[in-house]
């Protein structure tokens, strides 16, 4: 009945989101219902369940989330993103310009949210791809590869943060982790992989070719830098401070408030308005603009974060999560592989990275409880997973697509193999890390 129930959920979300082309916030709540009263939970309990749902999982990243999309709105505005990617490519020079661009992205993949950072970033390639006559797929791809490495399994982006709060994991150690695994992955599906696709041609639209910013307009490489990657730093510093040292008592309070990770963002937020905004002549008016316009552009993902927090509470409510967990023991498959394949196998059929990692952190969930396995480690397995084979059910197949000027045919030789590369790659090195680590 358990898996009937599952499946039956996960079908008809799929069905609602793909083929009725349902808002996701709203067949994730449709279906929360529909679940809930298939497992027998009393009508009178299933609402309460689905406000506990969403308020508790929006109440542990809203700050975050919000937080995060204000600063990489603010990083592109003021031209810290330009900045870093001219020292880079001017640091690496044309010889390894897959490199430099490699770098770019995972430093500025970070802040950027990864729609916010495609539109932002690819325009730049463009307009390196005229100056060095090299193939604009090849250039292009370690690039994207960084970007989608850093949605997919880092926080503070919103389904990796997400996951992070469903799974009970530590956003520090998740980093702490996920960037060695990750730098793996980007690495294989960027420089190693991008000279074979030399032979893809691609005319990218004139259209997207950016407004560059003059040099004095710029932000300081440093300044962009220390503001891209602070919350980064600081996550990492205080996950290892305590293995480093003892915290006298009297300080133990103040690394929790710096390693709370609404707090952090929040702080990490008042800093860019004063080193990317205020120092380079931005008025308070000013940025609150470019923070409202990107809030905006937040909408939908919140939703759908808040829509899985309310499925995830009807499983865990109805007593189906702790009776999945007893029959998924039984199973001869590691947990972090059993994680990983349910969110690739979610991927491909429904396209959304962020609903498939969600979809399975509500149902992998109480087995990582059950069996002890590390959640910090799930977290960037069911993160992995959600990357596998985008194809055409893929907003962001659809956006490299049209920008890059390609047939299907060459869209999925590139983006869909460059994607099944890094989440092939993140999960060895997750179940690498795991041996090393238990």
């Amino acid at each position: 009945m358990l898996l009937f129930v599952i499946s039956i959920s996960i079908l008809i979300l799929i069905l609602l989101i793909s083929w009725l082309k349902f808002n996701p916030f709203i067949a994730f709540i449709l279906v929360a219902t529909i679940a809930a009263f298939l497992l027998g939970m009393p009508a009178a309990k299933i609402a309460s369940a689905i406000q506990k749902g969403v308020g508790d999982t929006l109440g542990s990243l809203i700050m975050v989330i919000m937080s995060g999309a204000m600063i990489g709105k603010l990083f592109a505005e003021s031209g810290a993103t330009q900045r870093i990617s001219s020292v880079m490519l001017n640091f690496f020079g044309k010889k390894y310009i897959t490199w430099a661009l490699m770098c770019t992205g995972f430093i500025l993949g970070i802040p950027l949210y990864y729609n916010v950072g495609f539109v932002l970033l690819v325009p730049l390639v463009f307009s390196i791809v005229y100056q060095v006559k090299l193939p604009a797929v090849y250039v292009g791809m370690p690039l994207l590869a960084a970007l989608s490495v850093a949605h997919g399994f880092l926080p503070p982006h919103p389904s990796p943060a997400a996951l992070v709060s469903q799974l009970h994991a530590d956003m520090g150690l998740t980093l702490l982790y996920g960037i060695p695994i990750a730098l793996v992955a980007i690495v294989v599906a960027g420089p190693l992989f991008a000279p074979a696709l030399k032979g893809i041609h691609s005319e990218p639209l004139a259209t997207f070719t950016p407004k560059i910013k003059q040099e004095e307009e710029l932000p300081s490489f440093l300044m962009s830098m220390l503001t891209a990657l602070l919350p980064v730093m600081v996550l990492i510093f205080t996950s290892l401070l305590p293995m480093i040292i003892d915290i006298p008592e009297n300080m133990k309070g103040l690394v929790v408030f710096f390693s709370d990770p609404n707090m952090l963002m929040f702080l990490c937020l008042l800093f860019a308005t004063w080193s990317v905004g205020l120092n380079r002549g931005f008025s308070i008016k000013e940025i609150m603009g470019i923070y409202n316009d990107s809030l905006k552009d937040m909408l939908i993902i919140v939703l759908i974060v808040a829509g899985s927090g309310a499925l995830k509470n009807v499983f865990a409510e109805s007593g189906m999560s702790g009776s999945l967990a007893e029959m998924l023991k039984g199973l001869h498959v590691h947990p972090l592989l059993l994680g990983w394949l349910m969110a690739a196998l979610i991927r491909v059929a429904m396209g959304s990275a962020t609903v498939a990692g969600l979809t399975t952190a509500g149902i992998i969930g109480p087995l990582v409880l059950a069996t002890g396995t590390d959640p910090n480690l799930m977290v960037l397995s069911v993160g992995a997973g959600s990357l596998f084979f985008s194809h055409v059910n893929d907003s962001g197949f659809w956006m490299y697509k049209e920008y890059f000027n390609l047939s299907i045919r060459d869209t999925i030789l590139s983006w869909s193999m460059m994607e099944t590369i890094v989440s092939v790659i993140g999960l060895i090195g997750v179940l690498l890390m795991n041996t090393v680590l238990h």
